[in-house]
């Protein structure tokens, strides 16, 4: 019994002293681990002052799963289908009535101008209030096509570790992404541990009002900004006021944000998820229609960018609470 009592102990010294168990030992996982070490230690020529340990993340394909489809789009088709029985127009009017009928190839044949028409009959018209109760009601229960899993199960415990790591290390970290900053906020504290004012993305324009005599912000039918590729350092330059010295991301969306980071003075480091592993998740970059990583692929190296090859440098994918299995490639 004491042998075992050692042994357990000596396995459990271990997984506390590595910061990042679910990723393998070998090149990308030690620069991380160097990069940290280098701005933390206040004997070290790299120094950073904790005021100014900023890291970003982007979030679709580099926190959660993006495959087959973005989860704030799956959202907005349920939505969609929830409320068009106050709209009977839309049965004979496009993107709505391929949509209705179930037809998405065709509903996406009108690009990001049919988008965004779904996105704003779905996420405007309400209360900041409302709409945040819709998502969080929604988030709680709606489950990924293909796993099953709740969407707040598609998480990778390698992320949640750099990003609990990088916490402990005094950096403050924020998410960037190309997804609504009202859709993301109601979830990242339980799910990430990552605030509200901490999540920066794309939003549609509001507007103060009284209803029923109370003070609102009305969510209204009109884009306020779009957070992806040059908006990304655009965003971070406005709601953060620092320039990060670390950014992670997985698709050329957050080139502009990689190279803005890494384009600052001292040691910076930026990290791209690759998805290479279709037996545990998805295998997918240049040719993806999602989460398409071409550019960053091609430039990584020159730019001293480091990318994480997700089949050999993960030992695991999904949070503690999913166990991984393995899922069709796409």
């Amino acid at each position: 019994m004491l042998i075992v009592f050692v042994i357990a102990s000596l396995a459990a010294r271990t997984r506390a002293a590595d910061p990042l168990p679910s990723w393998n030992d070998t090149a990308a996982k030690q620069s991380v681990i160097a990069f940290v070490e280098k701005v933390t230690a206040k004997d070290s020529p790299d120094y950073v002052a904790p005021v100014d340990r900023i890291a970003t993340f982007d979030n679709d394909g580099t926190l959660w799963a993006e495959q087959p489809v973005y989860v704030q789009l799956l959202f907005t088709l349920d939505r969609l289908r929830e409320i068009a029985p106050q709209h009977p127009e839309w049965r004979n009017q496009e993107p709505f009535a391929s949509v209705l009928k179930g037809d998405l190839k065709a509903a996406a044949a009108g690009g990001e101008k049919a988008i965004a028409e779904l996105v704003m009959a779905t996420h405007a018209g309400m209360t900041t209030a409302e709409f945040e109760k819709i998502v969080v009601d929604w988030i709680a229960t709606a489950r990924h096509p293909q796993t099953d899993k709740l969407y707040t199960e598609m998480v990778y415990q390698p992320m949640l570790e750099l990003i609990d790591y990088l916490k402990a290390k005094e950096f403050k970290v924020f998410i960037v992404s190309g997804g609504g900053i009202e859709f993301m906020r109601p979830w990242t504290q339980r799910v990430y541990g990552i605030p509200p004012e901490q999540v920066i993305g794309s939003s549609i324009k509001t507007k103060y009002e009284l209803r029923d005599g109370k003070p609102s912000l009305v969510r209204l039918p009109a884009l306020n900004f779009f957070d992806d590729k040059e908006g990304k350092p655009v965003a971070i330059n406005h709601h953060i006021g620092r320039r990060p010295i670390a950014a992670f991301g997985n698709s050329d969306g957050d080139y502009q944000m990689l190279e803005w980071t890494t384009s600052g003075e001292g040691l910076r480091f930026a990290l791209v998820v690759h998805h290479t592993d279709a037996d545990r998740e998805y295998a997918y970059d240049r040719t993806s229609k999602i989460g398409q990583l071409s550019k960053g692929l091609d430039d990584a190296k020159s730019k001293g960018w480091i990318v994480a090859d997700m089949k050999k440098d993960w030992n695991r994918v999904w949070i503690d609470n999913a166990l991984d299995t393995n899922t069709s490639d796409k």
